[in-house]
């Protein structure tokens, strides 16, 4: 059994969707749908996986406006951190402020993630390392045993953070964060919210 990660890049600001499923069994968990959700089910299909669950690493809605669509199409649960619902519930109206879009429906929320839960993806299990800073309930999904970890807006190739110029945004908590994530084994693969991946040695180089 071995995990893949499909990376679909989407939406105006092209933010990563990722797809992580089981070569095996075709299982899949869809994180951070943030738009197009027709391209993101063309991947599905084309892949040939079966979709189990959405999560979402946080409530920005440039990760979740594909979320009540494939939600409702595969019938599958929801998942996100309590700290981010009101994000969720503001979708609409933060989309029209910063690209001029209705996003339509927000996604139902079926369960809340917080640290130390626990994520199957067929035999694998996915960790969840709780990441707040860019938003208060940002979260990171790590699979010590594939050696990866998905951190959303935390930290991105090159050197880049998130962003904390947001009422609800903490500096502090965002660089406590990234020092958690940092202290992963250093072959560890980060797979960012935008852009390219990268991995824990090369994001030590940069100073946070």
């Amino acid at each position: 059994m071995s995990l893949r990660v499909k990376t679909i890049v989407v939406g105006q600001l092209q933010a990563n969707c990722y797809l992580i499923f089981d070569s095996e069994k075709k299982e899949a968990c869809i994180v951070d749908p943030g738009d197009d959700a027709d391209y993101i089910t063309r991947v599905i299909t084309d892949e040939k996986v079966t979709p189990t669950q959405i999560i979402a690493t946080h409530g920005h809605f440039d990760h979740i406006m594909a979320a009540a669509e494939l939600q409702l199409a595969y019938n599958i649960p929801f998942l996100i951190h309590q700290k981010d619902e009101f994000l969720v519930k503001r979708m609409n109206e933060t989309a029209e402020h910063f690209i001029g879009v209705k996003a339509g429906p927000s996604p139902r929320i079926s369960a809340n993630l917080e640290k130390g839960s626990k994520l199957n993806v067929d035999k694998s299990r996915i960790e969840i390392i709780e990441t707040p800073g860019h938003t208060p309930g940002s979260i990171s999904l790590y699979d010590k045993k594939a050696g990866f970890v998905f951190v959303g807006d935390l930290l991105f190739a090159g050197g880049g953070v998130g962003r904390t110029d947001f009422s609800y945004s903490n500096q502090r908590e965002l660089d406590i964060s990234i020092e958690r994530i940092l202290r992963l084994p250093e072959k560890t693969i980060l797979y960012c919210g935008h852009g390219l991946e990268t991995t824990v040695a090369e994001a030590r180089q940069y100073k946070h």
